[in-house]
């Protein structure tokens, strides 16, 4: 007679990719049970193997979770298609739900929009924020890596990116301003690009290649077969240290953020302020003299969050653009300095204004040095239509 013990199913030990998932997970303070997660599906190594590594989770009672892959055809390669039926019939074997949405990133002639890469990055969190509010989610998963990560780095070094840019991708964050759907990276801590494609093996999975990985007309391309490599002839653990360099600079740039938040709020304060607000931006003068008083650090954080609530976001604004404001704190530049996005600012007296120069905003003198000229986009490459797949 069989011993109760005996009679009972035996599972599978968990693999080591799982296992580090799921210390992640719980490191995060993610959702354990009773919640459903979209996880973004590209069919790469990296997003099968997060997508792979939970499903394990689950069917072995370590996650009691509700998943919904979540997968966007761009459409701009002719793999496309198939990408997204291996997908939707890699999801459905294992007994999930699976959401499948198309891009529109073509113009009507049949050409990618402008800013290609930008706006398939937007169309993309776009689709997960709304599958997951269809779904009653309040959780997205994304696959980022650690290579991921410092790649990410060294671009915005190579940029001149401030803090905030080489604190790299954030491992939880708002997947939108204002929204209570989070976006969570379980691998960018611990997972390195030959982990998910080793993890997706020994399952057998054969994931979709993108050919596009090995094009080096992409900088992160580059990046990754050329500078990463000899990089390492230095240190052999590079990509460690760059995402840990990243997590210490994400830890100061968020004290300095929280202080700059604070100056802000002083400086458009009624007690200091008595100045109306703009018309078209609905956001307060800046004291000049408020400002003044704060270390430098706190004091450009401060103007970027001001002109990224005017402007409605960040893009294309380049440290150039924070230090020809801040001399206008000192009265060492012109009057008037110049954003992209057709934005500018002006000093009247001892407050620092913001108006959009396209609408009706008064013309104002300017005094001292030209206006910061407004840099002309770069000519985007045919070669940007084709995207990286994680």
């Amino acid at each position: 007679m069989k011993s109760q013990e005996g009679s009972q199913v035996r599972r599978p030990a968990l693999t080591k990719f799982a296992r580090n998932l799921r210390a992640a997970w719980k490191e995060m303070a993610l959702p354990t049970d009773n919640a459903t997660v979209v996880v973004g599906v590209s069919g790469g190594a990296d997003s099968t193997a997060l997508f792979l590594a939970l499903d394990e989770l689950i069917k072995n009672d370590k996650l009691q979770l509700k998943l919904v892959v979540a997968h966007l055809d761009h459409g701009l390669r002719e793999s496309s298609v198939a990408d997204a039926r291996w997908v939707t019939e890699l999801a459905m074997e294992l007994g999930h739900k699976v959401v499948v949405g198309k891009a529109q990133l073509k113009t009507a002639a049949g050409k990618p929009v402008a800013n290609l890469e930008q706006a398939a990055r937007l169309k993309r969190y776009d689709f997960l924020l709304r599958t997951a509010i269809q779904n009653k989610s309040k959780i997205v998963l994304t696959a980022h890596t650690l290579d991921d990560q410092a790649e990410t780095v060294l671009l915005r070094l190579l940029r001149g990116s401030a803090a905030e840019g080489l604190s790299g991708t954030l491992a939880v964050r708002p997947i939108k301003d204002g929204s209570s759907v989070k976006l969570a990276r379980p691998l960018v801590s611990w997972a390195r690009r030959s982990d998910t494609e080793e993890y997706c093996r020994i399952l057998a999975v054969a994931f979709r290649v993108d050919e596009m990985n090995d094009d080096e007309t992409f900088s992160r391309v580059r990046i990754r077969k050329q500078l990463l490599p000899l990089m390492e002839s230095f240190n052999n653990r590079i990509v460690e240290a760059l995402s840990r360099t990243a997590s210490l600079l994400a830890e100061d740039a968020t004290v300095l953020s929280h202080q700059a938040g604070e100056l802000l709020k002083l400086a458009m304060g009624a007690a200091t302020n008595q100045q109306p607000e703009n018309i078209e931006t609905k956001l307060p003068a800046l004291n000049v003299k408020v400002l003044l008083q704060s270390p430098a650090a706190v004091r450009r954080r401060a103007l970027r969050q001001w002109l990224g609530e005017a402007r409605g976001d960040l893009q294309r604004l380049e440290m150039s653009h924070l230090l020809a404001v801040e001399k206008l704190l000192t009265g060492r530049g012109g009057s008037i300095v110049e954003l992209p996005g057709s934005f500018r600012v002006t000093r009247n007296g001892q407050f620092l204004k913001v108006f959009n120069s396209e609408s009706a905003a008064p013309k104002m003198r300017q005094a001292g040095k030209p206006v910061l000229p407004r840099k002309k986009p770069l000519k985007k490459r045919a070669a940007a239509s084709k995207l990286s797949r994680r």
